[in-house]
């Protein structure tokens, strides 16, 4: 009988246990958030990343009642902004709005920090697709180029003469030149600016660089104001929105690339905060004004699951390494 009554006695307490558990759960998605967000950026205030994050920031403060903060950690090809989330605590008040270069940059090679590439579930838990950017290369008006074959044609004849303008070695915009490079038989110099955006398009529009890439938020001022030319855009076919921009598949058939933006959180995070936090963020990212604003900059919302997510950055890691290898094979030449 004592022992009969001792293990009811444990069955009981048991079962206390996991309905206080599943109440902590409950409770964590429940209650969160009761305090501001912070969201860590690994670009510098009035990139294109920068800017997308503050419209969905807004949308979701709303949603939240809580203010959500953007911290800005630029520099090193995104490896300070992913250490600093990393590092913070997992409680789901800091998150981490990584881009596509920290995921694709290359392990080991020459200049590529060891904390990259971000893998997940292995450095970070998946929540949410936030947005993809496509590529838009503009040139100075001062370099005579004004299509990707008068672009072509100038690397031609004065190899390794021509410049271009990144904001971050081993970065997506990087990448993405270097793949052109290899599809069009070219050799241009590349000149990094760590600094964020704003002294890149000033050489730009001086002369000093010949062509940049970067996501539309990044180039629109100079676009719309003229100082700079859009020369195309790194999709398969053109954009509503930009009918008379060509694509530069059009002249290297097949040629697509394009930047995206993801939201994830530190090791440990509760799952019950994690599934919240990527409804939530599908239901910022089906507002209507938001789309619209994102649409106005050339990006496009694509909302999936954390399990979606996983698959979908597993793939573009296979993509990109062998771009990201020709790189790092390139520098150690």
């Amino acid at each position: 009988m004592e022992m009969a009554s001792y293990t009811r006695r444990l069955v009981m307490a048991g079962a206390g246990l996991l309905t206080l558990v599943a109440a902590s759960n409950a409770n964590a998605q429940g209650d969160y958030p009761n305090k501001p967000v912070r969201i860590v950026v690994d670009s510098a205030p009035g990139s294109a990343t920068d800017v997308v994050l503050r419209i969905v920031a807004e949308r979701l403060s709303r949603i939240w009642n809580q203010q959500v903060i953007a911290l800005n950690n630029p520099g090193a090809g995104g490896s300070i902004a992913a250490r600093v989330a990393a590092q913070s605590p997992n409680d789901g008040y800091t998150l981490s709005f990584a881009a596509a270069s920290t995921f694709t940059a290359l392990a080991g090679a020459p200049g590529v920090p060891a904390n990259l590439p971000i893998q997940v579930p292995r450095d970070f838990l998946p929540i949410g697709f936030v947005s993809q950017q496509p590529m838009f290369i503009a040139a100075s008006p001062k370099s005579g180029i004004n299509s990707i074959s008068d672009l072509i044609a100038l690397a031609k004849k004065s190899p390794g003469e021509i410049s271009y303008a990144t904001t971050g070695v081993g970065r997506i915009t990087h990448l993405t030149m270097e793949l052109l490079q290899i599809r069009a038989g070219i050799k241009l110099q590349m000149i990094p600016y760590s600094g964020g955006p704003s002294q890149a398009l000033s050489d730009l529009i001086a002369g000093r660089v010949h062509i940049v890439l970067d996501g539309y938020g990044g180039v629109a001022p100079g676009m719309e104001g003229g100082s700079l030319k859009g020369i195309a855009v790194a999709t398969i076919e053109r954009l509503p929105e930009f009918p008379n921009l060509p694509t530069v598949a059009e002249t290297l058939p097949g040629f697509f690339a394009g930047g995206w933006n993801v939201l994830v959180a530190p090791l440990g995070t509760p799952d019950a905060i994690i599934r919240k936090v990527s409804a939530d963020l599908r239901t910022a990212l089906d507002d209507k004004q938001v789309k619209s604003k994102l649409a106005t900059i050339g990006t496009y919302v694509q909302p999936m699951t954390p399990e979606q997510l996983t698959a979908f950055i597993q793939e573009q890691q296979k993509v990109w390494k062998p771009v990201a290898e020709a790189v790092a094979a390139a520098q150690k030449k």
